[in-house]
């Protein structure tokens, strides 16, 4: 850690327990424009953004008028049915201030809307550690290609050996691999080691990693 300036923060399944909300939501805005697609299916496409994820389950592009409104429908089904349920991962905000204290920078970057990414972070109380967000709306592609985390270091301006990722599905560690940046993995995303491989060190949880910082 000594050899780096800042961590490359994924949210959802890496700060907040929130992927199988997501896919929850997913599924309902597809059922009601006709798309019976199991959980399952959806949950392990979890970590794109919908510009990836349509096309892989419905063959529908996001930009098309079907999948403009599936997306739309699927963001007020998750910000209305599941985020006011959600919560940080246990210890989340303490590793933040951790990494912090250590003198790293913090930087966001993930495949979520600006709306629900400001919400995210204020349930780990991380608006005032993180130094930049970056959504959905500063890529033109999602995970797992490279976009967003070129994007976080251009902002930051870092290069790629100057930092790490941290997330937890293996489009974090594509999109950063792509990129020339390690990644460190946690479980707590509902994958398994396998899924994760690639990842330089793979912990549970926050609370894991902050036990071994």
């Amino acid at each position: 850690m000594t050899q780096l300036h800042g961590v490359i923060l994924d949210v959802d399944g890496t700060l907040i327990d929130s992927n199988s909300a997501h896919a929850r939501a997913w599924q309902e805005a597809l059922h009601e424009y006709g798309y019976d697609m199991s959980f399952g299916e959806i949950r392990r496409l979890i970590g794109m953004g919908g510009d990836n994820l349509l096309p892989v389950l419905i063959e529908v592009e996001k930009e098309s008028a079907q999948g403009s409104r599936i997306e739309a429908r699927r963001g007020e089904i998750f910000r209305t049915r599941y985020l006011p349920g959600l919560h940080a991962f246990p210890e989340a905000h303490e590793l933040l201030v951790k990494m912090r204290e250590s003198g790293l920078d913090l930087l966001v970057a993930t495949s979520a809307k600006q709306q629900e990414v400001e919400q995210l972070l204020d349930l780990v109380e991380a608006k005032a550690l993180v130094r930049h967000i970056l959504t959905s709306d500063d890529a033109k592609r999602s995970k797992p290609e490279p976009d967003i985390v070129q994007a976080a270091l251009k902002k930051a301006g870092y290069a790629p050996d100057q930092v790490i990722m941290l997330g937890d599905t293996p489009y974090d560690i594509e999109a950063a691999a792509r990129t020339g940046v390690p990644t460190i993995a946690l479980r707590c995303g509902g994958w398994t080691d396998p899924d994760l491989n690639g990842a330089v060190a793979i912990y549970e949880d926050p609370a894991d990693l902050l036990a071994h910082f």
